[in-house]
């Protein structure tokens, strides 16, 4: 078990065997981190996150709010569920889609 996963965010009580864990298996995480909304539960071990962020628009001199979804992996240890504030870390490609990881809920 690492606790240390090379950010400021506190290991999680439970224990998992998922090998695609931060904190109980063998996953290293880097680069980006981001925080979101989950949207949606629904698949098994995956999480949609929902972020928002404002543009600026250059011609108008003022923002415009944007929002995007990032697939992310749920390890069994954090379990997020649907309308939880959660933050993401960027991992090796996972699958298709999910490049990041859940590693707190907030």
């Amino acid at each position: 078990m690492r606790t240390n996963i090379g950010f400021d965010v506190a290991a999680p009580t439970e224990q998992c065997e998922d090998t695609n864990c931060p904190f109980h298996g063998t996953l290293s995480v880097r680069g980006q981190v981001i925080d979101g909304t989950v949207v949606s539960d629904k698949t098994a071990r995956t999480v949609v996150v929902q972020r928002e962020y404002l543009k600026y628009i250059p011609k108008y001199e003022r923002y415009e709010k944007r929002k995007s979804k990032l697939h992310a992996h749920n390890p069994d240890c954090i379990a997020a569920k649907t309308g939880d504030r959660v933050s993401l870390a960027e991992c090796r490609p996972l699958s298709k889609t999910k490049s990041f990881v859940v590693i707190q809920v907030l």
